[in-house]
Parts: structure tokens; sequence; C-alpha cells
């Protein structure tokens, strides 16, 4: 065998010595959990971990939650008529009328009173992103966002429409609608206060 290849393969077996062996799975938990046990500060790290994560999830919940009743509730007001500057069941709604008394009935969030400022005061999104309790706009009178409705899923919308009719379900695929359609924006609460997030413009 020559000088080198000796040299060579006492190196090799320097090097295997000098590598550790894999830990075992079962050592390495046992070190983790001495260190939790050592140090009270990492046990606090993780249960404070554990308990954003529930929150996180309760919050998801809430969100749902605040979106169903949204269209619960404006689901029972199907029927009442439309009134130009109408803000009650009394009296009847017009469209803005109507958004804004369901989110401030349901969530206890205000609305601005015309369409174009709801559209204004709440966040851009797209139409592929819409949820129920969405809010759609529409260009009825050669103007953006002179109609509002709140979306209700599966491509249907709740309003207030039009003088002599009743708040009711449409299909935002209709021609009218789809030709008309403006745009959606979701209402987000601003920090601190009752009324909604200004718009995040594209």
């Amino acid at each position: 065998m020559s000088r080198w290849l000796c040299i060579l393969l006492l190196t090799a077996a320097s090097a295997a010595q000098a590598v550790p062996q894999a830990a075992n799975p079962d050592d390495f938990d046992r070190f983790v959990a001495e260190k939790v046990a050592d140090k009270p500060a990492d046990k606090g790290l993780l249960n404070r971990l554990e308990v954003v994560g529930h929150k996180v999830a309760d919050k998801a919940h809430s969100v749902a939650d605040s979106a169903s009743n949204l269209v619960f509730n404006a689901m029972g007001f199907l029927g009442v008529p439309y009134k130009r500057g109408g803000n009650s069941a009394e009296t009847g709604f017009d469209c803005s009328g109507f958004v804004r008394a369901i989110y401030e009935q349901t969530v206890g969030l205000l609305l601005p009173r015309r369409a174009d400022q709801q559209a204004a005061a709440t966040q851009v999104i797209d139409k592929k992103e819409l949820q129920p309790g969405d809010l759609v706009f529409f260009n009825t009178m050669r103007r953006n966002f002179s109609h509002v409705g709140i979306y209700v899923g599966e491509g249907k919308f709740i309003h207030s429409p039009r003088s002599g009719a009743q708040v009711r379900v449409e299909d935002m695929g209709m021609t009218y609608w789809a030709r008309r359609f403006n745009g959606a924006r979701r209402v987000v609460a601003e920090a601190g206060t009752g009324t909604a997030a200004p718009a995040n413009r594209p």
C-alpha cells in the first residue's frame, strides 16, 4: 500500500470519529422538554403561541358569523318598499340607506350616507374575492358608484332597487347588472372607531 493511500485512509478514519452520531428522536424530545423546564420564559412563549393560535381561529369564526348575520338580517327586510332618502323599514329604504341600516344594526358600524361615499370609505377588492356581506356597486345613473347592494353569495346581491320596487335579491349575472357593475368593496372597521376604514386605492 502506498504512503499516500495510508494517509488518505487514516484521514478518513479520523473524520469519521469526529462526526457525532445522529441524535435519537427520544433524546431530542427529552432535550426540548428539559430546556423548557429550565427556562419558564420558553414555556411561557409556547403557551402564548398556543393562545394566539386560538385567537386567530376565533377571529375567523367571528368574521364568518358577522357575514352570516349581515345577510340574515338583510333578508329580513325583503319586501320593504323603496323610498328616496329612506333609512328605515318604517319609511322605506333607498339603496345606500338600506346598506347603512344593515351595517349599523348588525355590526354597529356606521357607513357614510351616499353610495359613492360608501365606495370611498371601504376597501377595494377584486370581484373574484367577493364574500357574503361585501358591497357591490353599479353605475345606474351615468355616474360611478350610483347604486349599491350587499353581496349574499353565489353571484347574487340584495338591494333596494328603485322607486316603485321593493328590497329584493337579484343575480349580478343578469345583463342589466353585469353591464353596470362598477366594483366590489369590503367593509373593514377602522381601529378604535365605529366607522369604516378608508379605501385602499389600486
